[in-house]
């Protein structure tokens, strides 16, 4: 499957109740061989509008500290866990973030990232559950997820909690700042793990 017949799949959903305020499913967006992942909580009053993810203010601040690491968004995939915007803004619901969570898997299913980025607290929870974000933001963490295997998460404060919060934006920059120095050792680690499958398969032919 590709990611535009994923976006179709995702954007004639009707599985939770939240296709029926939709004024545009958002399925996400991006480079579909992006070594990072971005993912969100769900989409805004311009999201809906759009069918774009973060496309807000806090989807400008994003683009601003991608462009302080010397990337766009087209080098990188934006998604969120619910594709669909909860009534007034509201959190998603458990069973909503469950409903979608398919979609989500897909997705990075084809992309295959070398490190995903949580943006904010249900992003973090559903693949971490039982860590809070003020307490693991800017601190890799590796962990097996049982439809995707061995992944490495990066976790930061949501973009929209930093505009309105502005003790937090000074962190959320200064977290975003070690995205390259974190893929750097990511991108380590799986050559690491290529030269032991190599060393392995060699030794098998030995004997």
């Amino acid at each position: 499957m590709t990611l535009e017949e994923l976006a179709k799949q995702i954007k004639a959903c009707k599985k939770c109740p939240l296709y029926k305020n939709r004024t545009k499913a958002v399925p996400g967006e991006g480079n579909p061989k992006a070594e990072l992942i971005f993912i969100g909580e769900g989409p805004g009053q311009q999201e809906d509008l759009q069918g774009r993810p973060f496309v807000g203010t806090a989807g400008k601040f994003l683009e601003e500290m991608l462009g302080s690491i010397k990337l766009k968004r087209g080098d990188v995939f934006i998604a969120n866990v619910v594709k669909c915007r909860p009534p007034g803004n509201r959190d998603p619901l458990p069973d909503e973030i469950e409903t979608c969570w398919p979609y989500l898997i897909e997705q990075i299913k084809i992309i295959k990232p070398k490190l995903i980025i949580t943006l904010g607290r249900h992003a973090l929870q559903k693949f971490i559950p039982g860590l809070g974000i003020s307490s693991v933001h800017g601190q890799p963490k590796r962990r097996e997820i049982a439809e995707l295997g061995k992944l490495i998460f990066y976790p930061l404060y949501h973009p929209a909690a930093a505009l309105y919060r502005g003790n937090l934006r000074e962190t959320l920059e200064k977290d975003f700042k070690k995205i390259p120095r974190v893929l750097e050792k990511v991108e380590e680690l799986l050559k690491e793990k290529r030269e032991e499958t190599k060393e392995e398969i060699e030794q098998k032919r030995l004997f």
